[in-house]
């Protein structure tokens, strides 16, 4: 379809966001020794971190810039350490102190992660540490206050928070996922703007450390406060029989899908490793992980055309700290934030439309972005079939954005009475399916 055309980006970081991620952090070329930030039995010394931190001249405002740039280093000895660890001796010296986060087995995995050398594997990496650490957060907070807030960047400038830990380990966190004026890391991947080549491998190391001293930290109050850290339910997705539109996922799905991700026009190429991880943790049975990355691709691709058709290329990039991102609540939303309507709607039809508002923003649904990224799901557990209905989903939007001429090549395998084409025009409940649009 020609209102997406060939890409050529190289990142769909803007260029202040751009540098502050990747280079900003890798200026200053000190070598710090990795035995003042973290003892031989794994205890961090959290004052040569914090000491890191800068702040404003004026009051106690953090300076994000010069932050990023003095931890930098830091950073750097973290990762070579936590890289020159084997498994066993990373489980030995660190995994007693994720035992206070909701899933404590997810570190070993960010670990293997790192020493994969595979960019979309520390990449999402850090979005689940992300969500799993601001699940724990928020438990840690209900051991001060009552309502925890919604938000990440609230949640990390809480009072309660920083009674637990201290304002100066908090300043660390907001430096790395608590504000558009830092890292933002949870936010530039979790909404599909980061490809896998622009996260530095150094700051999931750090997060990994950072998140082992927490727990260190909290042993410690939880002693002298002599209370018990409770951790919250998991959410259980609601009324997901109801938003079933496809049938289950077919190797002919799966193989389509490789194919044409290739091929198609809604994808950038830079995160094309998302997509094939993406399908790869699929057939692992990984439902979680597949869906994780779809959700921030999709809003990538989806996002991509909104600025298309609403004629604001601008759109396309990550803000700067002073103007709000563009993300599914407005991509999916009906107007734009000048009043003006929003077009994608109309481009995209009324089918499609509903499967985005029904799987991510009515709040009698299942939810399931809020609900992952939020850490509120037990990803061991993640239901098979929603991953599966947002696979076959990406692969309808993919086949809309690849030339005719292409589509009519791809070696499709068709099963008697027509294959898994045929059996996605109509649901269980008769509802005319996304696929025939194409």
């Amino acid at each position: 379809m020609e209102i997406l055309p060939g890409d050529s980006m190289t990142t769909c970081l803007s260029p202040l966001v751009h540098d502050l991620i990747c280079n900003l952090g890798f200026e200053l070329k000190e070598i710090c020794d990795i035995n003042s930030i973290v003892t031989q039995n794994g205890e961090v010394r959290w004052k040569a971190i914090t000491d890191r931190v800068r702040y404003e001249e004026l009051g106690r405002s953090l300076d994000y810039r010069r932050s990023v740039q003095q931890l930098g280093p830091v950073c750097e000895a973290i990762h070579l350490h936590i890289s020159a660890l084997t498994r066993a001796q990373f489980e030995i010296q660190y995994s007693p102190w994720y035992q206070w986060t909701t899933y404590p087995e997810l570190f070993l995995e960010i670990l293997d992660a790192l020493q994969s050398s595979q960019p979309a594997a520390v990449s999402l990496g850090v979005m689940k540490l992300a969500s799993c650490l601001e699940r724990a957060l928020g438990d840690v907070f209900l051991l001060v206050g009552k309502e925890c807030p919604f938000l990440l960047r609230d949640l990390l400038a809480s009072a309660e928070l920083a009674q637990v830990f201290g304002h100066a380990v908090m300043d660390i966190l907001k430096v790395f996922i608590g504000s558009p004026c830092g890292l933002n890391l949870r936010n530039v991947l979790w909404h599909g703007f980061a490809s896998p080549q622009d996260i530095p491998p150094k700051y999931c190391s750090a997060m990994l450390l950072l998140t082992a001293g927490l727990g260190q930290l909290l042993k410690s109050y939880l002693h002298h406060t002599k209370v018990t850290l409770a951790h919250r339910p998991f959410v259980t997705l609601t009324n997901l029989e109801d938003v079933i539109v496809f049938p289950g996922v077919t190797y002919e799905v799966l193989s389509a899908l490789e194919t044409v991700m290739t091929k198609s026009n809604f994808l950038l190429k830079i995160m094309l490793p998302y997509w094939e991880m993406a399908v790869s943790k699929f057939k692992s049975h990984r439902f979680a992980d597949c869906t994780m990355l779809l959700l921030s691709q999709l809003e990538a691709g989806l996002r991509r055309l909104f600025a298309a058709v609403n004629k604001c290329p601008d759109r396309l990039l990550t803000a700067e700290s002073t103007i709000l991102y563009t993300t599914f609540d407005e991509i999916l939303a009906k107007h734009m934030s000048d009043g003006s309507m929003n077009q994608l709607p109309c481009f995209l039809g009324e089918p499609a439309m509903e499967f985005l508002w029904d799987f991510l923003n009515y709040q009698e649904g299942p939810r399931i972005r809020d609900h992952l990224s939020h850490g509120e799901i037990n990803i061991c557990e993640f239901p098979e079939e929603a991953a599966g209905q947002l696979l076959t989903f990406s692969l309808v939007l993919l086949l809309r954005f690849t030339e005719k001429g292409t589509v009519s090549e791809l070696k499709v395998p068709q099963r008697e009475g027509g294959g898994w084409l045929a059996e996605c025009t109509t649901t269980s409940k008769g509802r005319a399916c996304l696929i025939s649009q194409i």
